[in-house]
């Protein structure tokens, strides 16, 4: 049984309205529970404690067992759903896992890495980029917010209550242990193939998003494991952080935009780490590119003026962004993605105020 015939929806040979998805295989399964998508395929859903307060896992048959995508967020929620799934009669029978691949560090992917390594024995597969990252995230987060971390918001035009909210917002104990990895792990990288059961599955990586981000292209299927570098309905998070605050992400996801399109063809299946299932691939990347590139217009237009990276939110999002902190930390990253952006090609210019706050300006 090929995808096409397990999730019906449009032929590889019928176009699609420009922009216009498909999502052929219909309602996801509940929280918990397993659907198969394609032979040998099977979506999870499990819960997350944030938005989009989902995520795909994706279980590849692998000889006896399953090869699964992504782990979920480390909570206890995810631990019974997995203890649920993976139980002699659940839907992941027989429960044998043969290895854990993640496509990027943030915790939703990553997180229950070492519960898998340390109830199953199993190994973690993931690119160097991406162990790096989050080997380095686990490091910052030891002790207090470092300094450095509170001045780069101070940068960007944080109020002194907002950055008092950053430095306690939870214990910094709880934050490493989130990103603590196994000892060991099996690199993977750009243009490798995995065998997964009787499948070649080709790594294809992107970056913006995270620094080595791993989708995975099954030719002979007709299917793409796209983790979060392409969502159908929503777009991923594109920041620039403390840690390196002269990055570019954006410039490296639009770039990572164009491989997609031109190494994965238009016909395949979709599978994400959010939302549904869908076909129209390059669709969405020209959709994706599209709203980047109009976001960017809007902002050359406002700054005209000098403004500081929390002045252009209204530019760049359709909702508004309060003084909570976990949103108010997404949106300046957003925000200063954008901004590096155009620093980098020398459309703006920057600097820096007695309080040690930067202000951009058209140039």
């Amino acid at each position: 049984m090929t995808a096409r015939e397990a999730c019906v929806g449009p032929r590889a040979d019928t176009p699609l309205t420009r922009h216009a998805l498909a999502y052929p295989c219909g309602e996801p399964p509940a929280v918990g529970q397993a659907r198969e998508v394609a032979a040998g395929v099977l979506w999870v859903r499990l819960a997350l404690p944030f938005s989009p307060h989902h995520i795909n896992i994706w279980a590849l048959r692998d000889g006896p067992g399953w090869a699964v995508i992504d782990s979920g967020y480390p909570d206890l929620a995810t631990r019974a759903a997995w203890t649920h799934l993976l139980r002699p009669a659940g839907p992941l029978a027989p429960g044998v896992i043969t290895r854990l691949i993640a496509t990027h560090m943030h915790q939703d992917h990553i997180g229950m890495a070492n519960w898998f390594a340390r109830e199953h024995g199993v190994a973690l597969w993931m690119t160097q980029g991406e162990h790096a990252a989050s080997l380095d995230a686990a490091r910052e987060a030891q002790g207090a917010v470092p300094e450095a971390h509170l001045d780069f918001y101070r940068r960007a035009g944080w109020t002194e209550r907002a950055l008092v909210q950053h430095a306690t917002r939870y214990p910094r104990s709880e934050v490493a242990a989130m990103h603590a990895l196994p000892a060991d792990y099996v690199r993977i990288a750009e243009d490798e193939t995995l065998r997964v059961g009787a499948d070649e599955w080709r790594v294809v990586v992107g970056s913006g998003h995270s620094p080595e981000h791993a989708c995975f292209h099954c030719p002979a299927r007709g299917l793409f494991l796209s983790g979060d570098q392409v969502l159908p309905r929503i777009s991923s998070n594109v920041s620039v952080w403390p840690g390196a605050p002269d990055a570019d992400p954006l410039g490296a996801w639009l770039a990572s935009l164009d491989h997609l399109a031109r190494t994965v063809p238009d016909d395949v299946l979709v599978l994400p780490a959010h939302n549904e299932p869908f076909r129209g691939l390059h669709a969405r990347l020209d959709d994706l590119r599209g709203k980047r590139e109009r976001a960017l217009g809007r902002l050359r237009a406002l700054l005209g003026e000098p403004k500081r990276a929390v002045d252009v939110f209204g530019a760049l999002f359709a909702r508004p962004v309060d003084n909570e902190a976990g949103l108010l930390r997404m949106a300046t990253g957003e925000s200063l993605a954008y901004l590096n952006y155009l620093r980098h090609r020398g459309e703006i210019e920057s600097s820096t105020d007695a309080q040690g706050v930067a202000w951009y300006r058209r140039v």
